[in-house]
């Protein structure tokens, strides 16, 4: 059954305006983002998405985590940090029209936290403001259907732009809250991944740190279309928040020095231990000459970086291991 939600004006101008800040974005020699980037970008994903709900580790805290070092901080914040870092990594190993990766997940995220880490909730559960209740998700009994009807229409929505599909999903998880805790997490962890499914350069694109910063918006946006009864001032407020957030990947990656060393780093993560010619060395590198990669290539095989084989239009490079 096809959740409700319109597709406005504003909908497809964003849309449009978040696909064009994507290709340039990967024009500018960054289908792999810079590995600082990257690294930076995890942190802020993994750090925003628990600050929503409340988790106090700072950018710090988290990147001392992911080198291994030991950090203090309360045992439940620690383990949250913990989870969403091993599912943030792992989001190659679920399949976003899939419910039992999603139950997976949800296991993941929340594994030594609740006893129903990966199971429907079975009980009452609602969005409170103070006292007041802002959203009471539908009767435990219901969510299991509702769930199943959810992801039976996502494995078979084939029209629908994958960012505004992954905006009703996300808003839909926030509606039937099918787990006792972690809805709100699972819901932009979700959204990533149908992103991601569809373009990779999105597990690098830290949306849930926008989110952080405009945190009551985002609620308000939720409930906003609750009272609508319908998903639409959700969808434009997320794609809205998307767009921003690429816009500020666009102005940091500006100051990112596209240097001899920064561009064989890159190849290597690309390329990992397979051959490779010069021409689909220069696809990733759209901005430099001919001159440049075939120096590029040539320094890296003289500090034995890269081994060559062949000759002329059959060389071929490989990274050395």
């Amino acid at each position: 059954m096809r959740p409700p939600f319109q597709i406005t004006s504003k909908i497809m101008s964003l849309v449009a305006d978040i696909s064009r800040l994507v290709g340039g974005l990967e024009a500018t020699t960054l289908t792999i983002p810079n590995p600082k980037l990257r690294k930076k970008n995890k942190i802020r994903t993994v750090k925003s998405t628990l600050a929503i709900e409340g988790n106090t580790f700072t950018e710090e805290q988290i990147s001392a985590i992911l080198e291994g070092k030991r950090v203090l901080g309360s045992e439940k914040e620690l383990q949250e940090v913990h989870n969403a870092i091993e599912l943030y990594e792992s989001i190659d190993d679920f399949n976003s029209n899939k419910a039992e990766d999603f139950l997976k997940a949800h296991k993941t995220l929340m594994k030594g936290l609740v006893a129903t880490a990966g199971k429907w909730r079975t009980r009452n559960v609602g969005v409170l403001a103070g006292t007041k209740v802002k959203h009471l998700a539908p009767k435990p009994m219901l969510v299991p259907e509702l769930m199943e009807k959810l992801f039976k229409w996502l494995s078979s929505e084939k029209e629908l732009h994958p960012l505004i599909l992954s905006s009703i999903v996300h808003y839909e998880i926030e509606f039937i809250h099918p787990f006792e805790d972690g809805n709100g997490r699972m819901g932009r962890f979700w959204q990533a991944l149908i992103l991601t499914e569809n373009d990779n350069f999105f597990r690098y694109v830290p949306v849930e740190s926008l989110i952080e910063k405009n945190q009551q918006a985002y609620y308000q946006a939720l409930e906003d279309s609750d009272k609508a009864g319908d998903s639409t001032i959700f969808i434009e407020f997320i794609l809205g928040i998307i767009k921003l957030t690429l816009e500020e990947m666009s102005k940091e990656i500006v100051g990112v020095t596209n240097t001899y060393a920064d561009r064989i780093q890159r190849a290597k993560d690309i390329f990992g231990d397979k051959f490779f010619s010069r021409k689909e060395y220069m696809e990733e590198f759209k901005t430099i000459s001919s001159a440049t990669a075939s120096r590029d290539l040539k320094d890296a095989v003289d500090e034995d970086v890269v081994e060559k084989v062949g000759e002329r239009n059959q060389t071929k490079y490989r990274f050395v291991v």
